[in-house]
């Protein structure tokens, strides 16, 4: 059975079972998601479901078998199911990290860790944990992870889309923002929620707190990230192209002055996205500390369009010859 038809397979599975739960429940189409995965990961239907849902759901369910299916081919037919209930509830802060991009911040995280097999890594805005999970699907098991959501029903998403993928993630429902449950860490991946954080009262802790009016809810998570860090440790962010040139940005770039090193950035396709105030670019930091490099180059990279395969080589050839050069200590 070929890849493809596991995923169509398994989410017109999980979509079919989600509409019946959706209208037998009077629930949204995410929180239905939610159930149903809840369903196959502990594999038994809930008492309370009524006994024609209950037919409905098993004959349903029976139809695929997870064991049998690749953690990437479970992660894709859930990411479908997530962006359809996205549409549906339309919460412009909660957009999914497009597959190409999740797929090159492994890549990026491959060359930071240097082929470690063991660290730590930590994402403080995890929604489903798509980004997550699809970094995670390119290590083997000696990667340990948190997940931190402020959105409960993100984050139950994020939990059983994780352990259906046979993932050890601890995730914890806080905002990211407030002091967290997690030790520090070796490296921090995240898409970054852009937008103003309302609890001027907990930002004023932090070192890019605006006077004026709210504090950017991205600067305030990169900072805390960098508090999560070990010395040393690398973030890896997916901001908008404007970080280094909003009002706010001073204020971010004296905190990253003292506290870290700004390694890179790397300009995401423009095609990627609906509409250029989307746009969004990679940067990569190194906390300071003992191992912390400072490249006589920093790496800024304007990548082409994923598709264009003989450009992305060229571009990714470079990549590889500076990491080589900028990040290998002698």
């Amino acid at each position: 059975m070929s890849s493809l038809s596991n995923i169509e397979k398994l989410f017109t599975v999980i979509d079919q079972s989600s509409e019946r739960i959706k209208q037998e429940e009077e629930v949204t189409y995410l929180d239905a998601l939610v159930e149903t995965g809840e369903n196959l990961f502990h594999q038994e239907i809930p008492d309370e479901v009524s006994q024609i849902t209950k037919a409905f759901l098993e004959k349903e369910y029976a139809k695929i078998n997870l064991d049998a299916m690749e953690a990437e081919e479970i992660r894709k037919a859930f990411q479908l199911a997530v962006l359809k209930g996205m549409k549906e509830a339309i919460q412009p802060h909660h957009a999914m990290t497009p597959d190409a991009v999740g797929l090159f911040v492994g890549y990026l995280v491959q060359k930071l860790m240097q082929q470690k097999k063991e660290f730590v890594i930590l994402d403080p805005a995890a929604g489903s944990g798509n980004l997550l999970t699809t970094v995670l699907n390119q290590f083997g098991e000696g990667v340990k992870s948190f997940g931190v959501e402020v959105d409960e029903t993100l984050l139950r998403l994020a939990w059983i889309i994780s352990n259906l993928q046979k993932h050890n993630v601890e995730f914890y429902h806080q905002d990211s923002i407030k002091p967290l449950y997690v030790d520090p860490v070796e490296i921090v991946v995240s898409d970054l929620p852009v937008g103003f954080y309302p609890d001027d009262d907990t930002a004023k802790e932090f070192k890019v707190f605006s006077e004026k009016g709210h504090t950017y809810a991205h600067h305030l998570i990169i900072e805390q990230s960098i508090n999560y860090l070990k010395d040393s440790g690398f973030g890896v962010f997916l901001v908008p192209n404007s970080l280094f040139s909003s009002e706010q940005a001073p204020l971010l770039q004296a905190m990253l002055k003292e506290r870290a090193v700004t390694l890179g950035m790397i300009q995401l396709p423009m095609s990627l996205f609906k509409q250029e105030s989307q746009a969004k670019s990679i940067v990569l930091l190194q906390k300071n500390g003992e191992q912390t490099i400072k490249p006589k180059q920093a790496l800024l990279v304007d990548l082409p369009s994923f598709s264009k395969k003989q450009a992305m080589a060229s571009v990714m050839s470079q990549m590889n010859q500076w990491f080589s050069t900028e990040l290998t200590r002698s």
